[in-house]
């Protein structure tokens, strides 16, 4: 069997048991709690270990700039597609996909798979194209949810200490403060092989728990809402479809790029967990009002959830079968499958009120035409 089907079987597997395990952590605190061990410690060392093995250049800076660029295509065909999800841009549920869908958690769904498909110089420049996701996720859609929460609400609160708070949050996060120490070594002239040989062992030893760990994660936080399934995987299949028109179009305006498959995989990263805590905090502000809440949390839930496996799902096919997506052609071809996909329910719809009222018509020309017969 091919080595790399052989390691996509491994990776499904680990999930199966973390499903298998979700009675063993049945809380929200226990699995906030293996989360915060990925994102603090094993993803920092992982990160650290690969920024440390490459040679930082200029030409790399490009790269947040991209990602941000990502999440602005995102967001804006989000918008744009909101009414054939079948959901208003105003509405709760609309605004709480709009903050989910343009944003990328590749830390705990991308990286694992860049570390085990692809090489150090490759994790390295996903964390660095990450930095500009991070200044979307964190900064803009915060302010964006304060401002639907004014406009909402028409409030006057100021919010200066919230976002001094936020910005203290980013600072602190462990990945940020591992990227800029990573970088400023770099820039003085060390490396990986610098460092003492019992701290090389422990960044080693942390980083071999990333892989296992997140995927196991995936399989315990597996939760979803019934109610919402259906423009939940809308939603997903067009967020999937847009980001593999991108990595195409990437790909075709840079047929000679490193790391082609890194192109393909960082967009189709799972939502990231961060709009779920603007939402909580925004919607925390609105709670002594009778009015409906600016977003709908147990559909950020579940849209959180889903999100999770079916990303894992379409970066192992895209790893296992990576001749196929890094082709610009194939990658535009099924991208169009899924923004069809997503847009299938409410063509399904339209063309049954269509139907209906076509034969609505028919009864009634038939009925007036019996009416001048007698």
């Amino acid at each position: 069997m091919n080595p790399a089907i052989q390691k996509t079987l491994g990776f499904l597997l680990l999930i199966f048991i973390g499903f298998l395990m979700r009675r063993k952590v049945p809380d929200r605190e226990k699995m906030a709690g293996i989360k915060a061990l990925i994102l603090s410690v094993a993803l920092p060392a992982t990160i650290f270990i690969a920024l440390l093995k490459i040679e930082l250049t200029a030409s790399l800076l490009t790269l947040p700039l991209l990602a941000l660029l990502l999440n602005g295509v995102l967001f804006g065909s989000t918008w744009f597609a909101m009414p054939c999800f079948g959901v208003s841009q105003h509405s709760n549920e609309g605004r709480t996909l709009l903050m989910l869908i343009p944003s990328l958690a590749p830390g705990i769904s991308c990286f694992p798979f860049v570390i085990e498909y692809m090489n150090d110089e490759a994790l390295a420049w996903a964390a660095l194209t990450d930095l500009g996701n991070k200044i979307f996720v964190l900064i803009l859609l915060y302010i964006l949810a304060l401002y639907w929460y004014q406009q909402l609400y028409r409030a006057t609160t100021r919010q200066t200490g919230k976002g001094r708070a936020l910005i203290k949050a980013m600072v602190q996060e462990p990945v940020n403060l591992v990227l800029f120490a990573g970088v400023l070594l770099i820039l003085f002239g060390f490396n990986l092989g610098s460092l003492p040989l019992f701290i090389q062992d422990t960044l080693l030893r942390l980083s071999n728990m990333m892989t296992p760990m997140v995927l196991l994660f995936i399989g315990i936080a597996v939760l979803i809402r019934a109610g919402d399934l259906r423009l939940i995987l809308t939603a997903l299949s067009w967020k999937a479809g847009v980001a593999l028109k991108a990595s195409a179009l990437l790909l075709f305006l840079f047929p000679t790029a490193p790391h082609a498959l890194l192109i393909v995989i960082f967009p189709l990263s799972a939502c990231s967990f961060w709009p779920y805590a603007h939402m909580c905090a925004i919607n925390k502000l609105s709670s002594e009002d009778e009015q409906t809440q600016v977003f709908d949390l147990n559909l950020a839930l579940s849209t959180l959830a889903l999100s999770l496996p079916l990303s894992t799902v379409l970066i192992l096919l895209a790893c296992t079968f990576e001749t196929f997506f890094v082709d610009p052609l194939n990658a535009f071809g099924v991208g169009t499958v899924f923004m069809a996909i997503a847009w299938a329910p409410s063509f399904w719809q339209r063309l049954r009120r269509f139907t209906a009222f076509r034969v609505m018509q028919t009864d009634t020309r038939v009925t007036g035409a019996i009416s001048k017969s007698q």
